[in-house]
């Protein structure tokens, strides 16, 4: 059953009927465990079945009478179990609880009369941060390209990198979240089903049913492809949390095509992945759009994971990268060459350009997606990524896989 799995803990059976019935209303939780006590030692039972029915999250109803025994609880919770969040519930009224409850290990503080907005959004970050991590440590990693100004090159660049990662790594989806989506027409694919059927049937999506919204290329990449005409709705934190949260445990690689989206769900995407890739040409209106999209994109988690991507590039005498990052503040990380005479009719034929091994722009492409999985994580959940030269050195390391010399990647 999908969802994050919660235990409930408590000394009011009534508060512990609320719990319930606000976690349900999230639709993002589900409850394995609820108890009214709490433990009272290390080897109390109550702690030995939180673990064995694998919750990810405990969280402890705080009385506003007696506190005591919630915060002993949640710091024996907290010495006595690995990789167990815990959020504190309770009155908003006491300062004096709330600060004990976060010293004692309570990575979230909940107030119990706000309904299930706040614990939505408690158990939307709880998520988030989550899929970044799990990222980091063998799961999907999530690159989002996304467009500083209509017809940069954004869906071009992600469809070529997705097909590379799945030729060289395999075990790659590309989801597609353009307005209107063209990532099937790059691919010459005939979708069925996309992302306004995953997102509309949330609530019953697992893994054999997000097979079957899956649209397979001849190459292997899954497409889930993006809807076919304009689509109103848009997700919420929670149903985006939800359907990524399937997704990095399904795959190697998620490559999101944002294309020129600019919205709440842009900003959670790219809360959501290890590496924002905004695709930019060397053009004053396509600079000028970077530097305002790099700001919009300031208010999220996501900005430190922001690099730059110089699509159809061309040197220009006395323009620098240092005069690009100058005017845009945000870093450039590749430079995709000028090949339109390559690239347009690959695209007319639907035939990604990266399958052309004798092109320049397909090295380049390749080498972009080597760059992009052998790059480190960092802390923050984000990707260690180096500067590239206008020609990355590519060279083979394996039948089929490609990497970028260490001594031409840096910059």
């Amino acid at each position: 059953m999908h969802g994050i799995a919660v235990a409930l803990l408590t000394e009011d059976r009534e508060h512990l009927s609320e719990l319930q019935s606000r976690l349900e209303a999230t639709r993002l939780g589900r409850v394995v465990f609820s108890q009214v006590g709490f433990p009272t030692g290390p080897t109390d039972s109550i702690l030995r079945q939180i673990q064995d029915l694998r919750a990810e999250i405990v969280i402890v109803d705080i009385s506003a009478e007696n506190p005591q025994p919630a915060i002993r609880a949640i710091e024996l919770i907290q010495s006595n179990t690995l990789q167990l969040a815990i959020f504190a519930n309770g009155s908003m009224r006491q300062p004096t609880t709330i600060v004990a409850s976060m010293r004692a290990g309570a990575g979230e503080y909940l107030d119990d009369t706000a309904g299930s907005e706040a614990l939505l959004e408690a158990l939307t970050r709880f998520s988030s941060n989550r899929t970044r991590t799990r990222g980091g440590a063998g799961k999907a990693r999530i690159f989002t390209f996304l467009s500083a100004k209509g017809g940069a090159g954004a869906t071009t660049a992600a469809v070529n990198t997705a097909v590379a990662l799945q030729q060289a790594y395999g075990n790659v989806v590309l989801v597609d979240f353009a307005p209107v989506g063209h990532a099937q027409l790059h691919l010459n694919l005939r979708p069925s089903f996309g992302v306004p059927d995953a997102l509309e049937n949330l609530h019953r999506l697992d893994v054999s049913l997000l097979d079957g919204l899956m649209t397979t290329s001849k190459d292997g990449l899954h497409l889930l492809a993006g809807p076919q005409q304009p689509y109103p709705s848009i997700p919420t934190p929670a149903e985006l949390a939800r359907l990524f949260d399937l997704l990095v445990n399904h795959y190697r690689y998620v490559v999101v095509d944002a294309s020129s989206r600019l919205d709440a769900t842009t900003r959670l995407l790219s809360d959501l992945s290890n590496a924002v890739l905004m695709v930019a040409q060397t053009d004053v209106v396509s600079l000028w759009s970077a530097g305002r999209i790099h700001a919009f994109l300031e208010e999220g988690a996501g900005r430190n994971r922001l690099r730059m991507v110089l699509n159809r590039y061309k040197k220009i005498p006395g323009f620098t990268d240092e005069d690009i990052e100058q005017a845009t503040h945000c870093k450039v990380l590749w430079k995709i060459p000028n090949a339109f005479q390559a690239i347009s009719p690959a695209i007319d034929h639907g035939t990604p350009v990266v399958l052309q091994e004798s092109q320049e722009v397909s090295r380049s492409f390749r080498a972009l997606a080597a760059a992009l999985a052998e790059a480190s994580s960092t802390p923050e959940g984000g990707l260690d990524l180096v500067y590239a030269q206008e020609k990355p050195d590519v060279k083979k390391k394996a039948p089929g896989r490609l990497v970028v010399s260490p001594a031409r990647a840096g910059q």
